[in-house]
């Protein structure tokens, strides 16, 4: 590797100044994810994936990360109109001078895409006040056509639900990680009643299967991915790094969003979800079914939580904490509800 070969630093410090984008650019926003930095320009944003192995993906090498970044564009791409734009080089001229999409060869890779407006995003629009909800609407319509199209999964029955029983496990060997301080009783309570349900549910499962209603979903389903702004609504940032996790079942995916929906603050979007996805598709939705999904999605958000207490940011490990053991509280009470629909 040459001596002046820019290290990660270099290259968050180069897009992270104004310089580096188009003419007039005045500022760039950086965010951190767990993957990825985050470069927000007045109309432009570029994700620039981390050189790390985290969740089974391996993303050290140069040629992995431009695969992934293309992989992402393509799927993103399906439920987005204009937004994905492609993938941008960023490139180390014979000066040793980096470049966007400039002279040279490629250092890295980025994701380039239309920056959205943050008022039309749900999560935002939540905080305000000020759902748009005809545009939900229209936006849960859009997403019914999609699952509607989507190949049945293939995965049968019983693989389905073992891997439903292989989260819960994870999440609870996540969950009991030293310096967390949740209640191990609690954890394995829900644990427990968890598993206890996914038997019990088990036809309800297996039917879902059968009918096709298993398929390659969007697998980050959140309000902050979600625009509704007109002309039509945009979903964007699906989980791109692993076809296993965005195997869902329809609703499982939905039940995802509404409980995000009622975490910041407006439980009342559950009802408008499923009003307006019963709406644009024949599809049952047993709420004890969904009750059971959003429990071990609360239990997935609760380990994602977990796995941030190490890492550098503007959140310390007491946040995390917090935020694991909220969703924690969540796992339970929508457990408790699927336990006594199941029971009645």
């Amino acid at each position: 590797m040459p001596e002046h070969e820019p290290d990660l630093p270099a290259k968050v410090a180069f897009l992270a100044d104004p310089r580096a984008h188009a003419a007039g650019t005045q500022s760039v926003e950086v965010v951190q994810t767990h993957r990825s930095f985050v470069f927000l320009t007045e109309s432009r944003a570029y994700k620039l994936k981390k050189p790390v192995q985290v969740d089974g993906v391996d993303l050290a090498r140069l040629a992995d990360r431009e695969a992934q970044c293309r992989n992402e564009v393509a799927l993103n791409r399906r439920l987005t109109s204009g937004v994905y734009e492609g993938v941008a080089a960023l490139t180390l001229d014979a000066a040793g001078r980096l470049h966007l999409d400039g002279e040279g060869r490629a250092v890295e890779w980025l994701v380039r895409m239309r920056r959205l407006p943050r008022s039309h995003m749900l999560d935002r629009q939540i905080e305000a006040g000020q759902v748009d909800i005809e545009g939900l609407r229209v936006c849960i319509a859009m997403l019914a056509a999609f699952y509607a199209r989507q190949p049945p999964a293939d995965i049968g029955p019983v693989g389905f639900r073992e891997s439903l029983a292989r989260r819960i496990e994870e999440n609870r060997c996540a969950l009991a990680r030293p310096g967390l301080d949740l209640q191990e009783s609690h954890l394995d309570d829900l644990r427990r009643e968890q598993m206890r349900l996914l038997a019990a549910l088990g036809d309800d499962i297996d039917e879902r299967v059968r009918d096709g209603r298993i398929v390659e979903g969007h697998g980050d389903l959140r309000p902050e991915h979600i625009c509704l702004a007109p002309p039509r609504p945009q979903v964007i940032d699906c989980l791109e790094f692993s076809l296993g996790l965005r195997i869902v079942d329809a609703i499982e995916e939905l039940g995802f969003l509404a409980l995000e929906c009622a975490r910041l603050g407006a439980p009342h979007l559950e009802a408008v979800i499923f009003d307006a996805y019963r709406g644009a598709r024949r599809d049952p939705v047993p709420p004890r079914l969904v009750h059971f999904y959003q429990s071990v999605h609360a239990g997935v958000r609760a380990k994602l939580a977990a796995w941030h207490l190490d890492e550098p940011g503007p959140n310390g490990p007491v946040h995390w904490k917090d935020r694991a053991d909220a969703y924690v509280r969540v796992a339970r009470t929508h457990a408790a509800a699927a336990a006594r629909l199941t029971s009645a």
